[in-house]
């Protein structure tokens, strides 16, 4: 009997998760229908697939090589959903892009829609996620394209860069501060304003802080741009945001931004898929129309 792709894909959750229930709670089942699975998987490929612990679940050799193989299993029946559902749209491809925050606030959505001007027998589904959320569902194959900020974890994948961003302070615009841009240390003994823990950004200017052996005061972590920019409003602290985002809001919530002078506030992004896309493909296409945008937007900086 042939593993259904229900199993296939529990056990992707809870080789990633390394936790049965949380494997059963992201498929939506109960923890003994999850193991149930999991036992089913093992007795047809009569090999153990994880050790399991007290502290979780350990993949074995076996395992690690079927989490490879499941990968492409469920990527490909994925693709081919997507493909297929063309004939009902009488679109000739679905491509999904998985941007992270800051390209999707600032210049994602308007290089995407220009490519859809230029090739409207490509649907393009476009969703925002973190950076490391990007790569993870290109490795799945959940997602064709990611946008992601340089710095995560994308080996094994085929990447190019794309555009970049400066990150900026944002203030109430009353704040004392001035001054045509600030460093990161200026803003150490202040209350800081960030987003959750797991973002590329907030893990960054962690780092730094650390870096000049200084303590932060993170006092606020929100999920959202336009969140940070309210707390800063409410005297919360300041934000650490990208200069076009933050920039933004100016307006509308009378705030002031300042470019950070540091080196490393200037990040590049980079676009990753799986593999290299054949130029010709829709896939190719794409992404060559992304990274000539950004090369666009270098020539005109220059």
């Amino acid at each position: 009997m042939l593993p259904d792709l229900d199993s296939l894909a529990l056990f992707v959750q809870a080789a990633e998760l390394r936790n049965l229930t949380r494997a059963a709670e992201a498929s939506h089942i109960t923890v003994p229908a999850a193991s149930r699975r999991l036992s089913l998987l093992e007795h047809q490929f009569k090999a153990q697939l994880f050790e399991r612990h007290s502290r979780g679940l350990q993949l074995t050799p076996a395992g690690e090589q079927l989490l490879q193989l499941a990968r492409g299993v469920i990527a490909d029946v994925q693709h081919m959903r997507a493909e297929m559902a063309n004939y009902g749209s009488g679109r000739q491809a679905v491509l999904r892009v998985h941007g992270n925050t800051s390209a999707m606030t600032q210049f994602l959505p308007d290089d995407v829609a220009s490519f859809q001007d230029q090739h409207a027998q490509v649907r393009i589904v476009l969703e925002e996620c973190w950076s490391e959320e990007a790569v993870k569902r290109v490795r799945s194959g959940e997602a064709d394209l990611g946008v992601v900020v340089e710095g995560c974890d994308v080996s094994g994948l085929w990447c190019r860069p794309y555009r970049s961003d400066r990150l900026s302070a944002v203030m109430r615009a009353d704040d004392p501060l001035q001054g045509p841009e600030v460093a990161f240390a200026e803003l150490l003994e202040r209350d800081l304003v960030g987003l959750e823990g797991s973002s590329t950004l907030t893990r960054l200017i962690t780092a730094q802080a650390a870096a000049q052996m200084k303590p932060m005061a993170l006092r606020v972590q929100v999920r959202s741009f336009e969140s940070v920019c309210r707390a800063v409003v409410a005297q919360l602290g300041i934000g650490i945001l990208p200069l076009a985002a933050a920039r933004s809001f100016v307006h509308d919530m009378r705030l002031k931004v300042l470019p950070l002078s540091d080196e490393w506030a200037l990040r590049r992004m980079q676009l990753c898929t799986r593999g290299q896309p054949p130029r010709q493909t829709p896939l190719g296409i794409l992404a060559a129309h992304l990274e000539a945008c950004a090369g666009g937007e270098a020539a005109a900086a220059g």
